[in-house]
């Protein structure tokens, strides 16, 4: 038995399953072993973008692959061009809010940076400045999906993917957004529940799903937020959505290549040990749980600002961080589903364990359903 949907068969996919990734190699694993890899643009610049999608091509061996960029609704936006932009904004970042996290820094005994070694200034993909170029760069590698997260993307981009036959794929927290979506004509909404790592929303995906599902009629949906196995892939078909949107799986694989203290930190993770903190980017993002986390969560603490100047406020701590090894205060951006990752797995095993697993599940289903197919 084989799994397959209208959106799967689109996308020319084996296994409905999407796997969203800052990791080139994974996306590229991913996409090899029959689902979806895509690669948040975020964090590269239009060059490095470049190069990371001729990777993933190259290594995806023809299948197809997504890329994701971040277009807020909602930013500190200054009418600057990209060269001038963060200093500008830097300009913005009050000194209480420096004060404080150099006071927390001295706190944790977290020596600076050596001299000559500086933390990146760029802004990353978070400003209609920054974002346009990713997505130009995006489209002229012809992913099989392109995405946005934060906010309907723009329309010119829209557009521009349309001209091509790139189906154009968005995330949402609550229905209400997924109907905007719609409107502007996006064609695949990703319904992301609560429990999902990095921006969410509030509302648990076991109820999201089914009200987007049935606000867009007949849309693709695709479900997010707690799916790490085949169960959580079939329970979203059974949900009415077209495959999963899956993330934090990823991060405990060996293709993700993250260091071994960090490993550790998600391995020792409990559901309850991420939360939902302005701290990383200055929008609610789930993540897991740390002490330099729960200083920004203090009600005593300075209010953590809006996105990209909290990013940018925070962006020589968390150098300092990975350049002493402190992983234990940087954290990382992680579902509540990391409670149930044990193991450090490669790529290939984690696809082929989520395909098995969803064909039992709904064989299971059947044969409760009482048509006389053995589980």
């Amino acid at each position: 038995m084989g799994l397959s949907t209208p959106l799967s068969r689109d996308l020319g996919i084996d296994v409905p399953l999407v796997a969203f990734t800052y990791e080139p190699a994974v996306a590229a694993a991913v996409s090899r072993a029959g689902g979806l890899g895509v690669l948040g643009a975020l964090r590269f610049t239009p060059e490095e973008l470049d190069d990371a999608l001729a990777f993933v091509a190259r290594e995806a061996g023809g299948a197809p692959f997504g890329v994701n960029v971040v277009t807020p609704v909602s930013s500190e936006v200054v009418d600057a061009d990209p060269v001038d932009l963060a200093t500008k904004l830097e300009s913005m970042i009050p000194d209480a809010h420096r004060d404080f996290v150099e006071q927390v820094l001295e706190e944790f005994d977290v020596p600076p940076l050596p001299e000559g070694e500086e933390p990146p200034r760029g802004v990353l993909g978070w400003t209609p400045q920054t974002g346009a170029p990713q997505t130009e760069i995006a489209l002229k590698h012809r992913p099989a999906l392109f995405s946005s997260a934060l906010g309907p993307p723009p329309a010119e981009s829209i557009a521009a993917a349309h001209d091509l036959g790139i189906p154009v794929a968005a995330l949402v927290g609550k229905v209400e957004q997924a109907i905007k979506q719609r409107d502007a004509g996006v064609d695949i909404v990703v319904a992301q529940g609560t429990e999902a790592a990095g921006h969410t929303g509030e509302v648990a995906t076991f109820v999201l799903v089914p009200q987007v599902v049935d606000a867009l009629q007949g849309a693709p949906v695709l479900a997010a937020g707690g799916i790490a196995d085949g169960r959580g892939l079939a329970a979203a078909l059974a949900l009415g959505a077209q495959g999963a949107w899956t993330g934090s799986v990823w991060l405990l694989t060996e293709e993700m290549g993250l260091p071994k203290a960090t490993q550790q930190l998600l391995l020792d993770a409990g559901p309850r040990d991420t939360l939902r903190s302005r701290a990383l980017t200055g929008k609610p993002a789930r993540q897991v749980r740390t002490p330099w986390i729960d200083r920004w969560e203090d009600p005593a603490t300075p209010d953590p600002l809006a996105m990209p100047l909290q990013y940018l406020l925070t962006v020589d701590a968390n150098a300092r961080f990975r350049h002493h090894g402190r992983h234990d205060l940087a954290g990382s951006p992680a579902g509540q589903v990391v409670g149930r990752l044990d193991a450090v797995r490669p790529v290939a095993e984690v696809v082929a364990e989520m395909r098995a697993g969803a064909e039992a599940a709904v064989a299971r289903l059947r044969e409760a359903a009482g048509d006389g197919v053995p589980a």
